[in-house]
Formats: C-alpha cells, sequence, structure tokens
C-alpha cells in the first residue's frame, strides 16, 4: 500500500476533483465530520473562510490518498478506517474535521481524506512536521499488524519514487509517460557527435530546444515543456556538461521562448492531424451530457420542490399573522363594547341622573370614563405595535431561513457546473490523446518535426527545424522570427527549399552546416572509442 500526502489550498478545485465521475467508475462521499453543510464544495468552503479569518493559513487542507495494493487484494472499509485513525494519532488530526472519499478507478479502489489543519478553538493551524516520514511509520506498522506486503525499497528511509501530478497529466493528454520521452532524448544524445546532430536528432523525434527559466529546455510536438537534463538517462552527464556542449553553436539568446516554440509545435501538429477525425466521439459527448442533465435534473426538482415549501410557508405565515391581528383587532372591540354595555347598565335615573348633573358628578364621571378609553386606546395601539414588532422579526427570520435554503440550493448547482466542466474537459483531453495517438498510429513516439520521415512524406509538412536555420540565418544578432520563418516553409514546396529557389531549405540530412573535421569529439566519444 502506498499513500501519497500533501498539505494544499484550492478547495473547491479539489473538491470538484474528488466529485469527478467520468475519470473515476464510481465516487462516494462516506463521511463529512466537523462542518455544517454535508457536501465537500460547502465543507470545504467553510474550512478555507476559517483560515482566511482565523488563521491566514494557505494550505490549510491536508490530502491523503490511500493506494492498496490489487495485487493483494482490496481492503475492507473496516482496514481503511483503521490506516486513517493511525494516520489521525500520527499527524494529530484526531480532532480535526475531514471528509472521507471513496474512489473506484479501472475497477481498483482507493481512498481519499481530506482533514482541515484549522484549529478553531486555537486559532491556529496545524504544524505538520516530518508527514511523510510519519506516514512511512504508520503504513509499515499497519501492513505489519495485518500482514500485508510492502513494496520493495519501502524499508528504506526516503521510500519510492512516485510520478508527480504534471507527469501524470501528460501522460492523460498525450499517451507518452516520461519514460518514453527519457528513451527518445537518450537515445538522441548518445546517437549524437555534435551539438548540431543532437538538436537535428531531436526534431527527429518531435523535440524543439528552447529556452525559458532554465537555459536550455525542450518542447515537444505536444506543447509539454521538459527539464533537457532529466531527460537524458546518464547519470554522468550534468547540467553544466550540457549547458558547454550547446552554448557555441546554440547560444540561449538566439533560441526560441517556450511560448514561441509552443506555438510552432501547435501550428505544426494541427497539420499533421488535420486528417484525424473526431467526428466519432460525438456519442460518448452526448451520452456524458444526458448523464450531467440527469443529474441536474435531480437538483431542478428539489428547487422546484422547495419553491412551492416556500410558497406554502409564506402563505401560512402570512394567513396566522393575519389571524393574530384581526384577534386582536375584534378581542378589543369586544372588550370595548362590553365596557359600554356595563357603562348603560350602570347609568344613573330620575333624582340620582338630577343630582349628579347639578352637583357636578356626572361631569366627572364622563371625564373618568374618557380618560380610561384612551387608555384602552393606547394599549391597543401598544399591543398592536408589539404584535406587528414581532411579526416583522418572524418574517425576517423565515425570510432569512429560505434564502439560506435558496443559496444552499444556487451554491450545490455551482458545485455541479464545476463538476460537469471538469467531466468535460477530462472527455476532450482523452478525444485529443486519442487523436494524438491515433495520429501517431499507435506508436509511443512523437512524430518528426523535421521533413522526410518515413510516416510524412517529403514537403507534406513544413519543417521546423528548417524554419528556426533559416530564421537565426537572416536574423544574425537580432532575435529571429520563427513564425513568419514557419510560415514561409509552410508555403515552400517540398522540392523547391527556399523563396529565391536556390534550395537552401535542409532535410534531414543537411539540416545544419557540417561539423568541421578539425571540430574536437566530446571527451565522452574519446573515452569511448579507447
Amino acid at each position: 500500500m502506498i499513500p501519497f500526502a500533501s498539505q494544499r489550498g484550492g478547495g473547491q478545485d479539489l473538491a470538484t476533483h474528488l466529485l469527478n465521475d467520468y475519470d473515476n467508475d464510481m465516487a462516494e462521499v462516506v463521511e463529512v465530520r466537523g462542518a455544517v453543510a454535508h457536501d465537500l464544495h460547502g465543507a470545504f468552503k467553510e474550512w478555507e473562510v476559517q483560515a482566511d479569518t482565523l488563521t491566514h493559513c494557505r494550505k490549510y487542507l491536508y490530502s491523503l490518498s490511500i493506494n492498496p495494493d490489487p495485487r493483494q487484494g482490496p481492503l475492507t472499509r473496516e482496514q481503511y478506517m483503521d490506516y486513517i485513525r493511525r494516520t489521525e494519532d500520527a499527524l494529530g488530526l484526531g480532532a480535526q474535521p475531514r471528509a472521507v472519499v471513496f474512489h473506484v478507478k479501472y475497477g481498483r479502489e482507493h481512498c481519499h481524506v481530506v482533514w482541515s489543519r484549522i484549529d478553531a478553538d486555537q486559532q491556529r493551524a496545524i504544524h505538520l512536521a516530518f508527514d511523510r516520514d510519519k506516514l512511512m511509520r504508520v503504513t509499515r506498522a499497519f501492513a505489519r499488524d495485518h500482514r500485508l506486503d510492502l513494496p520493495a525499497g519501502y524499508d528504506k528511509s526516503r521510500g519510492i519514487g512516485q510520478i508527480s501530478l504534471y507527469e501524470q497529466e501528460q501522460l492523460r493528454r498525450t499517451g507518452l509517460s516520461k519514460a518514453n520521452h527519457k528513451q527518445e532524448v537518450t537515445d538522441a544524445w548518445r546517437q549524437s557527435d555534435d551539438a548540431r546532430a543532437f538538436v537535428q536528432a531531436l526534431a527527429e523525434r518531435g523535440y524543439m530546444l528552447a529556452t525559458g527559466k532554465r537555459p536550455y529546455v525542450l518542447v515537444d510536438l505536444y506543447g509539454g515543456m521538459h527539464a533537457l537534463p532529466k531527460l537524458i538517462d546518464d547519470k554522468t552527464v550534468r547540467t553544466k556538461d550540457i549547458r558547454a556542449f550547446l552554448e557555441k553553436d546554440f547560444p540561449c539568446d538566439g533560441l526560441p521562448s517556450v511560448e514561441e516554440a509552443r506555438q510552432l509545435a501547435s501550428e505544426h501538429r494541427r497539420i499533421i492531424e488535420q486528417s484525424v477525425q473526431e467526428s466519432r466521439h460525438s456519442d460518448r459527448l452526448e451520452q456524458l451530457k444526458h448523464s450531467q442533465m440527469d443529474r441536474r435534473a435531480a437538483v431542478e426538482r428539489e428547487r422546484d420542490t422547495l419553491k412551492h415549501k416556500q410558497r406554502a410557508l409564506r402563505f401560512s405565515q402570512e394567513m396566522r399573522q393575519r389571524a393574530e391581528r384581526d384577534r386582536l383587532r375584534s378581542d378589543h372591540r369586544a372588550h370595548m363594547d362590553a365596557i359600554r354595555q356595563e357603562r348603560r347598565r350602570n347609568q344613573p335615573t330620575g333624582l340620582a341622573a338630577f343630582l349628579g348633573r347639578i352637583s357636578g358628578f356626572a361631569l366627572l364621571q364622563k371625564t373618568l370614563r374618557r380618560h380610561h378609553d384612551k387608555q384602552e386606546a393606547r394599549t391597543y395601539i401598544e399591543r398592536r405595535q408589539q404584535l406587528g414588532e414581532r411579526q416583522r422579526s418572524e418574517r425576517s427570520a423565515l425570510d432569512c431561513q429560505l434564502a439560506i435554503q435558496a443559496k444552499e440550493i444556487e451554491r450545490r448547482a455551482a458545485a455541479l457546473e464545476k463538476i460537469d466542466r471538469r467531466e468535460l474537459a477530462a472527455l476532450r483531453r482523452d478525444i485529443k490523446r486519442e487523436v494524438h495517438v491515433r495520429a501517431r498510429d499507435g506508436d509511443q513516439v512523437m512524430p518528426s518535426l523535421t521533413r522526410g520521415s518515413p510516416k510524412q512524406p517529403h514537403g507534406a509538412i513544413p519543417d521546423v527545424l528548417d524554419a528556426f536555420s533559416r530564421a537565426s540565418r537572416e536574423s544574425n544578432s537580432e532575435v529571429p522570427d520563427l513564425m513568419a520563418a514557419f510560415e514561409r516553409a509552410a508555403r515552400t514546396d517540398g522540392d523547391d527549399g527556399g523563396e529565391d529557389g536556390s534550395g537552401d531549405s535542409l532535410d534531414r540530412s543537411n539540416s545544419f552546416e557540417p561539423t568541421p573535421p578539425d571540430r574536437p569529439r566530446r571527451r565522452r566519444n574519446q573515452d569511448r572509442e579507447r
């Protein structure tokens, strides 16, 4: 079993990757712990907000991938959870929020675990020191307890090498692994006696020499950038040796930039692959879009159901509040009617009424009743105001609740849009890879950048190496205009080399000037001849 872990940010992109159904036969979210939201996008967003608010930590997530050895059979869910528990104990993540996702890819099950590194109570990010060494100790103990065999070399302190994410993406995009690139460049290096022959051999294998952050890099036909020293499978060859070998005939200021080389390679690749049709992949695209529509339809149905439910809640609240207002009004009227009826029953008549009028008692009683009526009216107004404030508060609370529900649905819909875009991009990537593979007839080598290769008739496509050589000769000390030279090469017939018809276009055998007889061979070749 091989664990692969890293501290990282970009929670939304990670959630989209983990929920990508196209690249996985099955994606199952088993657990989301320590978050209000129950989905990955919502949980990772909460942890991102905590990181920005409390710690300003950029790599606020710790992502772990658990990949069992298929030759030893799959792990049970209990074994996965045991390994996760051991990892939490070793790294101090036992109390941290986490998400557990299981994937089945190419018939192989593996597990992804993502922890939040933010301790909200202490307002700090948990420091993970020597996490790889701790993971190796956890893996050894787990394998010993569960009687599993570890890969060869895993008992060493440095572990085993793993393919990087960039190399993995390049393999998915082009169908060529790093081993294929290393084999081709190493063969070109061993078969070349000078710099010009080496660059010519690289061009025949689909690589163009360029300059970027490093003085010398390689750009392949598919736009991938490679460090030249890392593709030469010879431990005796150092970076300074390669620079000394190339800088005389190919100084860095005369080389194209990585962007220019990629543009040249793109034009060259377009000409090669223009006959390869992608129409047969339309069924796969339609099938993917149909499955995505079914997935979005569930969210749309939930949204419609929520709208009807919200309308019912609003109507129910409005009717209840209206009934409360009507009841308060009717109670006040009934109370005042009862007071008036009581007053009429107790109204003095005859001599009592006469004595009340002449003594002033009736006037005093009338004044007291008017004062009492005003107090009743003020009490009613206060109760009505209190009722209105309470009802407005209830309406605001309901509006807030319904807005949160609506935003939750919209957030999930936006997350589905991200997943849809990721799946469509993955499908187009696979279609492009299949086009690349068909264009090279299934070979594990790239088409040549020069004319006259066995699979590319002479003159069928422009010679990138010829364009570079011609632009270098025409520019002297200035920066060569590679695109202009490439366009001239594209307009030139295979039998007619230059614009003046003098045949200065170069083929594979004479793309560069021959090496002078007195040019010393490299020390490596001298040693080999001895």
